[in-house]
């Protein structure tokens, strides 16, 4: 029996093409996924513990210059520290935004990971923390040094001037020096401006006080001795680890993020594999029908149902064991493809070899072979059920009365329970998301078990249009293509699933992305929103400035502020009250925006209703200075996306705080959007590259355009489920051809053409196809309906949009899909010598 299943794999090689691609295909991405993740993993963990190479104790304190009260470690601390036995170097560390501008004023990198720091020699005159190429650290106030990539980006060469902002005006400085580094910041594709120690500190926090010490010890020392010798010297807000405690904790953070990318890869390698599994057991549902008289030889002079079953597993295993390995060598190639598109979209990943881990290459090879052996096991079940007298003619047994109606059965009644369940979550709200993905499981499955049942009234819908439309060829598409309604059922199923993601993606995806440009134009009477490139804070300087440009006509910032009232922390923005209803659609419920001028807060509804707070009411509340005021509620506002759950002035902010945290400036300019007002706001700010001016469709994609970003990504990867589909419906044509060689003779020999009967094996395809996305496309609508229930009342204004166009797109190219596969059976279907086709059996 082995040497039967080995002789039956060579001897339907090409029968057996389509299931190894779709293993091949399913494997490459598990395997993709394992080695990429693993070799992310490696080379981060690597770069953390090189950063930590030579720091045997690193201090943190999180001091804030914005915050008076918190304090970092200051000169004296850091003396007494060096003078420590068994310290070799402490070196103090300051840190902040720094963005540096290219020769066309812009900002070189993406903001958030542009970086300032201070420049440390030792008694060497080096800083062990940069390696530099050219020139040196700087050494005066008006000197900075640039990492080499950032240097190569703005085409800078030592002894040029470069343009550097802060939360500030920009400066100029003059470049001294080009360095490597193994910092994080850089190695994750940002910048880095080193300053002169008294500029850094000045910039970031305050005059002889350090964020972070660095503490290297003397050949010999140990650094849990040094940690116990460095925490009495500490202030209370410090935290002092080890190197190596710290290299861990980083590699634990690591591995964590890493886990959710590996966790979403792996998902849609699993859907990929799911499709695939119905290519698999059509083939071999096909395969065995096609060797009814051999296997019922085989029974005939002694072969057991068991030796049979087995004979067929150990067919699909050799298949699944090739289709396994060849994917796996795809795999490591999709893995450092995967790597080389990070680093194309500007994320780089430290270098480091590929990792190929037993683990990676176990499950990779192991997923292949059991998917394939467990889509094999239903037909290789009946081929152990055949008869022996079945070799005495060429009719296979068809599927009982009995088992039909049981599969329907069984198929009703999961379909029902997933279709309650989908309803039960989407009146659940919020919490009902788990009871949808139970349910729409089994409302998958219910619907894969039935399609075999629906795919004969569904056909025959289309059928008399096809048989007007294309004659003969049409009507003998649509009779083929529910001859064997599992068949028709498996090959639709795949579509249908793919379709079913790729559906209910797009109606949550557009709906969420409408809801938000509603809420975005709604909300919104400003022109331009001005703020920080790295998402920081703006400086007041950058307040005035733009109050004085050119073409403004009413300004506010949108102020961070704290309040306490009672035990409870009231997050609120501080604005301008006089401004505030010409930037902001502000809806009031009771009361007068206007009160915000006397000093008196505003509230929004939820707020209100939440604190059981009503105009007219005085409030204890406590300021950040810790000074307690009474305050009077002067107004409640309806909820507004862009604006915080209180208001106050910012006059009356102003007196309980030294800091301000500006987070946005909004601004209505004369004339509306335009490029002169544009350019009269960017003067204004001096032309600083780190702060962002945004317009009103700038703004509508600042917050809607993650929206696409996350569609678009969910479709290349749903793709791989998509090909597998489409494999699926090249192999059920291929298999039906050659199964139809008799059939197709005699229609050649009747006068049917080779033309009508391409044409006849092409509507096939089609209408299977389009029968698959159908029912793939209702399914997903339904679920992206549900999953919007559970949202609604997170989003206002949420209303249900079914992107008719995007669905209109997935049916054409469903159809245009079951074109491409019937490319080659309808080409050989067409090439069948009808002499020989007629005496095939």
């Amino acid at each position: 029996m082995f040497r039967t299943a080995l002789r039956n794999v060579l001897a339907h090689k090409a029968r057996l093409l389509m299931t190894v691609l779709a293993v091949m295909l399913g494997v490459a991405f598990v395997s993709g996924t394992l080695v990429f993740t693993d070799t992310l993993g490696n080379a981060f963990r690597n770069q953390s513990a090189k950063s930590y190479d030579n720091v045997a104790v690193a201090v943190t304190t999180y001091a804030d210059q914005r915050d008076e009260k918190s304090h970092g470690i200051t000169t004296a601390t850091l003396e007494k520290i060096q003078g420590l036995d068994g310290v070799d170097t402490a070196t103090g560390r300051v840190r902040g935004f720094a963005g540096v501008a290219d020769p066309d004023g812009k900002l070189i990198g993406d903001g958030w990971s542009n970086t300032g720091s201070n420049f440390s020699p030792g008694k060497n005159g080096k800083d062990s923390a940069y390696t530099f190429v050219d020139g040196k650290g700087p050494d005066a106030a008006d000197r900075i040094a640039l990492d080499e990539q950032t240097a190569r980006k703005g085409k800078y060469q030592v002894g040029d001037t470069v343009r550097v902002a802060t939360n500030g005006p920009v400066k100029e400085f003059t470049l001294a020096g080009v360095f490597t580094t193994e910092d994080g910041t850089v190695n994750a594709g940002g910048s880095l401006v080193l300053f002169d120690t008294p500029v850094a500190q000045k910039l970031y926090l305050r005059p002889g006080e350090f964020q972070d010490v660095d503490i290297a010890a003397a050949a010999g020392a140990s650094a849990e001795k040094l940690l116990a010798d460095v925490k009495p010297l500490l202030p209370k807000s410090a935290e002092a680890k080890t190197g190596k405690a710290l290299a861990d904790e980083q590699a634990k953070q690591i591995q964590k993020g890493l886990s959710g990318l590996n966790t979403m890869l792996l998902a849609f390698a699993a859907i990929a594999l799911f499709v695939g599994v119905f290519l698999i057991a059509n083939t071999f549902t096909m395969l065995v029908a096609q060797r009814t008289k051999e296997l019922a030889l085989m029974r005939a002079v002694g072969a057991s149902r068991r030796q049979v079953k087995r004979s067929v597993l150990l067919e699909a295993a050799v298949v699944g064991a090739i289709a396994s390995v060849i994917g796996f060598v795809l795999g490591l190639g999709l893995a450092t493809g995967l790597r080389s598109v990070m680093s194309q979209f500007g994320g780089k990943i430290p270098a480091g070899p590929l990792i190929v881990s037993p683990t990676a290459v176990a499950a990779a090879l192991g997923v292949g072979v059991l998917i394939t052996v467990l889509a094999a096991w239903l037909p290789a079940r009946r081929a152990a059920k055949i008869p022996p007298v079945a070799a005495m003619n060429s009719v296979h047994a068809a599927a009982t009365v009995k088992s039909l109606v049981l599969r329907n059965s069984i198929g009703g009644v999961l379909t029902l329970l997933g279709g309650v369940g989908i309803v039960a979550g989407a009146a659940d709200g919020s919490g009902g998301r788990t009871i949808i993905g139970v349910g729409a499981f089994f409302a998958l499955v219910g619907v894969i078990v039935l399609i075999p049942l629906l795919s004969r009234p569904v056909i025959a819908l289309v059928r008399p249009l096809l048989k007007r439309l294309f004659g003969v060829s049409g009507k003998l598409a649509a009779q083929n293509a529910v001859r064997n309604p599992r068949r028709t059922g498996a090959t639709a199923s795949a579509l249908a699933i793919g379709l079913t993601l790729v559906t209910g993606i797009s109606v949550l995806g557009v709906t969420l992305g409408q809801a938000v440009d509603r809420m975005t134009t709604d909300n919104i009477k400003a022109d331009y929103m001005v703020s920080m490139a790295s998402g920081g804070s703006l400086d007041t300087s950058a307040l005035k400035a733009l109050e004085k440009a050119d073409g403004v006509s009413a300004v506010s910032p949108r102020q961070d502020a704290w309040l306490r009232v009672g035990e409870d922390h009231l997050g609120a923005s501080a604005v301008t009250p006089d401004a505030l209803s010409k930037l902001f659609v502000v809806k009031t419920v009771s009361g007068s925006i206007d009160s915000l001028g006397n000093g008196e807060i505003a509230v929004s509804e939820a707020t209100a209703k939440s604190n059981h707070w009503k105009t007219g009411d005085t409030l204890p509340v406590v300021f950040d200075d810790d000074k307690k005021e009474k305050v009077k509620v002067g107004a409640v506002y309806e909820d507004n996306e862009f604006l915080s759950s209180a208001l106050v002035s910012t006059d009356l902010m102003a007196s309980h705080t030294t800091h301000a945290d500006i987070r946005e400036v909004w601004l209505k300019m004369d004339g509306g959007e335009s490029a002169a007002n544009e350019k009269a706001l960017v003067k204004a700010l001096g032309d600083n590259p780190a702060m962002s001016i945004i317009d009103r469709q700038g703004i509508r994609d600042m917050f809607g355009g993650f929206i696409n970003t996350a569609l678009n990504i969910m479709y290349g990867l749903l793709a791989m489920a998509l090909i597998i589909a489409v494999l699926g419906v090249v192999n059920t044509l291929a298999m039906s051809v050659f199964e139809r060689q008799q059939e197709i003779g005699m229609l050649r020999a009747i006068g049917l053409d080779r033309r009508r009967v391409k044409r006849m094996i092409r509507l096939e395809a089609v209408v299977i196809s389009l029968f698959g996305a159908v029912v793939g496309v209702a399914l997903g609508m339904f679920l992206g309906w549900a999953i919007g229930e559970t949202l609604k009342s997170d989003i206002p204004d949420y209303a249900l949009v079914l992107p008719w166009d995007r669905i209109g797109i997935f049916l054409v190219l469903a159809a245009l899909v079951g074109v491409l596969a019937s490319l080659w059976p309808a080409r050989s279907a067409a090439k069948l010598n009808m002499l020989t086709a007629i005496k095939t059996e």
